[in-house]
């Protein structure tokens, strides 16, 4: 049996880098507006798919959710003493660079036996205008495998955050708006991962049509 949620050392870190950092500068910079945060759940396993445009998206999301979110993060970075420590609190959890579906997802399954919420950007990169045409079905396959529901979420606005010619992030207005949870697939069958990530893709993308 897992663990309901993530350790009390990572939420305190998150509470303390949210509330003096991250929230105000999304409510007041990007004047950011956050729409059915109450549909995430507070407890227990999650997989949090959304579409990915800016470096900013993982704390902003993270942010929203009202939890801590664990994401990948590039081996390097866990050789790096003192960093290793501050991101594992945070949720980061380290893949391998060659082989980055195996190791993430044997990764993200380790968090989320932990209790923690996993973000997965279903376009795998980022993307220039924020929208989700190409989606991989690697968060389909996680929650297939943990048997944890999957969560929509759409960042609009954000890949305007940076643009050629600005050295500094511009104070753009960015909208987060949270969909209703999806059921895993009950197998990993191809279909089975194809059919709910396309399901997931087009909840984002419906989420991005509401605009600001």
């Amino acid at each position: 049996m897992g663990r309901e949620r993530e350790p009390f050392a990572s939420l305190f870190l998150y509470h303390l880098f949210k509330w003096p950092v991250v929230s105000p500068t999304l409510h007041t910079y990007f004047r950011g507006r956050i729409y059915g945060a109450e549909k995430v759940p507070q407890t227990g396993p999650l997989v949090i798919v959304s579409n990915h445009a800016s470096d900013f998206d993982p704390p902003l999301l993270s942010n929203c959710m009202r939890r801590p979110v664990a994401y990948m993060a590039k081996e390097e970075l866990f050789q790096v003493p003192v960093l290793k420590q501050a991101i594992t609190l945070y949720g980061a959890y380290p893949v391998k660079r060659g082989s980055p579906d195996r190791s993430a997802i044997r990764a993200a399954l380790a968090a989320l036996e932990q209790g923690w919420a996993v973000g997965v950007f279903i376009t795998g990169t980022r993307t220039r205008d924020g929208r989700v045409t190409d989606p991989k079905m690697g968060a389909a396959m996680i929650a297939a495998k943990a048997q944890v529901p999957l969560l929509p979420v759409g960042l609009w606005g954000t890949h305007a955050i940076f643009r050629k010619g600005f050295a500094l992030p511009r104070p753009v207005p960015i909208t987060v708006r949270v969909g209703d949870l999806i059921m895993p697939p009950t197998s990993s069958k191809r279909e089975e991962l194809e059919a709910v990530t396309q399901k997931c893709a087009n909840a984002i993308n419906e989420l991005l049509d509401l605009g600001r």
